[in-house]
């Protein structure tokens, strides 16, 4: 079983992208939160444009931004927070922490030392968040997509 189907089995949205790695799996995962988090200028101006730092190592930004590590076991990680997204400037909060009108959010790296894969997941905790949510995701999710096509490419050349 994967770890992420232990954290947020039913979800509202999804995207899963992966790359061929090969790597042992805690070599992997390793890599994969140590590699900069901007991967290249569009990344930049992403990140900019939400108002995020563009410092750091994956792993750094995914902490500063408040999200915390759920599971780690197997060649995978998982990460995990809660909040409101489409309210900038609104801090992350733990994922056991989501109140209502919020929505949790799990991201994960996985290997199987062949590939690398990441998973983001994000549930809506009633109706009015899954509505918020899913009228930002619409616009948001294409550049998340971006983000993380970009961060494998990235870690992937980081391995060769």
């Amino acid at each position: 079983m994967l770890a992420i189907d232990e954290v947020l089995p039913r979800f509202d949205a999804r995207e899963v992208h992966t790359v061929q790695l090969e790597l042992p799996p805690e070599q992997a995962i390793a890599l994969a939160l140590g590699t900069p988090v901007v991967s290249d200028p569009l990344v930049r101006v992403l990140f900019r444009i939400r108002g995020l730092r563009d410092r750091g190592t994956i792993g750094d930004a995914m902490t500063r931004l408040g999200f915390g590590e759920l599971i780690r076991r197997d060649g995978q990680v998982v990460l995990g927070g809660s909040g409101t997204p489409w309210r900038p400037g609104v801090p992350i909060r733990p994922f056991a922490e989501a109140g209502p009108g919020s929505v949790q959010v799990v991201l994960d790296f996985r290997s199987d030392g062949h590939s690398l894969t990441t998973e983001t997941r994000i549930a809506a905790i009633d109706a009015e968040a899954r509505r918020r949510f899913l009228r930002y995701w619409r616009f948001v999710g294409p550049f998340s997509a971006v983000i993380r096509r970009r961060w494998l490419r990235r870690i992937a050349a980081r391995a060769a």
